[in-house]
Formats: C-alpha cells, sequence, structure tokens
C-alpha cells in the first residue's frame, strides 16, 4: 500500500470507526491498571515498574490504529517485532507538510525509531519499508479485525516475535486472495497459542492423549480439550477439526464450519466482554 492511501468504502470506513472506538476502550483500561498500579506499588515496595528501552531504533513495526491527541498530533498503537504493542506519540503528523502524515497508515511495513520511558513515548521517525501488496475491499476489513484482536487482546510492552511474524504471513495472505476465513482462522489460533491462553487443541487435556478422529470433543477455554458431554453448553466439535486445526488444514468444509464457532468462542471468553466490532461486519458483509 503505498503511502497516503485511505479506504473510502462506507464498510472500510465502518471498520477504521470500530478500531476509534477501541482507543477510548483502551483509554478506559489503561486509567483502571494505572491506579491499580499506583496503588499496589504504595502498599509494596518490593513492585518495580517496568523498566523500558529509552531509545529504540530500526524497529520493524505496523500501524495498528490511532487517534487525534491534541490539534496536531496522533497517539498512534504500534505493533513491533520485538516489543509488542506500542503506544507512540506522533508530534506535529497531523500537519498539512509532516513527514509522517501520510506514512502512519495501516498495513504498511514500517521501520520505527522511538524515545522515552513512559506509557506514551514520542515517535521519532516512521519510514515506509514496503514489500506486501495492498489490501483491498473485502481483505482490508478483515485486516481491521486482525488490528482489532491485537489491540484488544495483546497487553501493552508485551513482546510477540513469532505473533509479528503470524501477522505478516496473515496480511500477504489477504493480500494474495487466499481464501480469508482460513486465513482468519489460523491467525486467531496462533494469537491464542502465542499470548499462552491456548496449547495444543488435537491433545486431551486431562491425559495428554492425541484426540480421536471419530470423537466428539469441547476445549474449556481454561483447561483445553476433553470429551463432550449431552449437558454441554460449549461449541461440540469432532476430533478430526481438532486435528485439523492443529495441523493448519482447513480444506474439509467441516472443519472450517466447526473452527468457526470454536474460534468465536473461544475468543469471546478471552476478551472478557469486549465486542470486536469489526467482526460484526464481517459477518454482515461475508458470513465470516
Amino acid at each position: 500500500m503505498k503511502p497516503g492511501c485511505a479506504p473510502t468504502d462506507t464498510s472500510e470506513a465502518r471498520a477504521m470507526n470500530a478500531l476509534v472506538v477501541t482507543s477510548s476502550e483502551e483509554t478506559s483500561v489503561s486509567s483502571t491498571q494505572s491506579r491499580v498500579t499506583k496503588s499496589t506499588t504504595r502498599t509494596s515496595s518490593k513492585i518495580k515498574p517496568v523498566e523500558r528501552e529509552h531509545r529504540v531504533t530500526n524497529q520493524p513495526a505496523f500501524v495498528l490504529h490511532s487517534y487525534p491527541y491534541k490539534e496536531t498530533s496522533l497517539i498512534v498503537e504500534v505493533f513491533a517485532r520485538d516489543y509488542g504493542r506500542v503506544p507512540l506519540m506522533a508530534k506535529g503528523a497531523k500537519r498539512p507538510h509532516s513527514q509522517l502524515r501520510g506514512v502512519l497508515q495501516t498495513f504498511q511495513p514500517l521501520q520505527v525509531a522511538w524515545t522515552g520511558k513512559s506509557e506514551v513515548r514520542t515517535m521519532v521517525s516512521a519510514e515506509w519499508v514496503g514489500g506486501l501488496r495492498p489490501l483491498e475491499r473485502s481483505a482490508l476489513l478483515c485486516g481491521f479485525y486482525l488490528n482489532e484482536l491485537l489491540v484488544k487482546l495483546l497487553a501493552r510492552d508485551d513482546p510477540h516475535a513469532a505473533l509479528f511474524d503470524h501477522y505478516v504471513a496473515a496480511l500477504n495472505q489477504l493480500a494474495h486472495d487466499e481464501p480469508p476465513a482460513i486465513v482468519l482462522r489460523k491467525f486467531e489460533l496462533s494469537l491464542l497459542k502465542e499470548t499462552g491462553v491456548a496449547g495444543n487443541i488435537s491433545a486431551v487435556a486431562a491425559t495428554g492423549q492425541t484426540v480421536l478422529a471419530e470423537q466428539l470433543y469441547v476445549i474449556d477455554p481454561e483447561r483445553g480439550a476433553r470429551e463432550a458431554m449431552v449437558s454441554d453448553t460449549m461449541p461440540v466439535v469432532n476430533g478430526k477439526t481438532l486435528l485439523d486445526m492443529e495441523a493448519g488444514d482447513y480444506s474439509d468444509t467441516a472443519t472450517q464450519q466447526q473452527s468457526k464457532f470454536l474460534m468465536r468462542y473461544l475468543l469471546s471468553h478471552h476478551l472478557n466482554g469486549l465486542t470486536l466490532n469489526t467482526r460484526q461486519i464481517l459477518i454482515d458483509l461475508m458470513q465470516l
């Protein structure tokens, strides 16, 4: 995607607005976390604040979303390969002649530098690297969905280099018109695994034994796979679906259908009630 390009389609604008809503939710969560941190610090002198590097340069990153700060600046949430999700203040980025104005777009590979030790650091530079085809139409909406997942499920300053690589791969697959539903399922599972809330879904949690293809199972969000019971209200899936998902094989239509409802359930649990605004747009348009 070339610097300066912006989506104009109504659905794409809705997806961008969904991430704007996210920023207000993020502010509320951050404010609460800040109050809790200060209270904890007062009650225990042994707890030390997280040490952040004063200056970072040449860091591969993507813009997840941004929102206005004062008259001419932006707060930009970036996903950096070695630092995770980092909030940066881009001073003067809204000014007409700012070098950052056309660069800070979503889904563009960037090389970013920043400075500071506070929660919101100061962006020093951002350069467009290129190398990825632009996302268009439904692929663009899927990209916004990935970004919202990262904003709402990743803690700030929590590095996930492997997840960063999964994100780049997902964007590349979407740009090359691979089936969006399959790309999303693979990324969703990678996200839960890399953040530590999901393990090997093809193994029974209590025994460690591999699931049987013909047996029915449920995935307990806190414990893992177990055999399904009549009383279960969680999504029931075939063992073959779990084996396929773990292997990244979504060629079976039953696997595609069952994995969709399974991932929707697991994500809803780990989001703790937060709504994925872009998902609803995708459901309305594509039934993903």
